[in-house]
């Protein structure tokens, strides 16, 4: 993961780096952490390559946590990408209701040609497409629903913790009276 420091030295980056170094992008704070996670997931989704940039890009505007939204883009990787791209077809059918009846062609009607197999590759990129799109919306959706509720359980156990402590000293310090 790279530094504030390293993201401002990148010559592609130099332009813009000013916005990378506002301390505010880089704290986890109750709102930034679930806007990056919302953010990484929808770029990890949405395109296969270069996600983290534009996972970092998005961040800027909606002031999220840079680096959080960089990580989650992870979830879409090299080992991960087979799996990702059979569910986003299957989303993608699911949702056009696509289905060999339906397709729009007779299986006797058209010659098995390469004509017909780039008929068959556009229709099944198209479907996983569609596909893509509806897991980037759902998974930010429920990326943000989920980290602001861990966020939640955190800070309310940390503050339990805080209030028990403080409870205890209390109590020893009546005790010694």
């Amino acid at each position: 993961m790279p530094t504030r420091e390293q993201m401002a030295k990148n010559r592609w980056l130099a332009p813009i780096a000013h916005r990378f170094l506002s301390p505010e992008l880089w704290r986890f704070t109750r709102r930034s952490v679930p806007r990056g996670v919302a953010l990484g997931l929808f770029a990890a989704f949405i395109i296969p390559l270069g996600q983290i940039f534009l996972a970092a890009f998005l961040a800027l505007p909606a002031r999220a946590n840079v680096p959080l939204a960089a990580l989650v883009t992870f979830v879409t990787n090299p080992f991960t990408l087979a799996f990702w791209i059979v569910i986003a077809n299957r989303i993608g059918a699911f949702m056009l209701r696509i289905d060999a009846a339906t397709a729009g062609y007779a299986t006797g009607q058209i010659e098995n040609t390469w004509w017909q197999a780039f008929v068959d590759f556009s229709q099944m990129a198209g479907v996983t497409v569609v596909g893509f799109l509806v897991l980037a919306i759902v998974s930010a959706g429920l990326g943000y629903v989920v980290a602001s509720a861990i966020w939640r359980v955190i800070v309310a156990r940390k503050r339990a913790k805080r209030l028990a402590l403080m409870e205890a000293r209390l109590d020893r310090r009546l005790n010694a009276n």
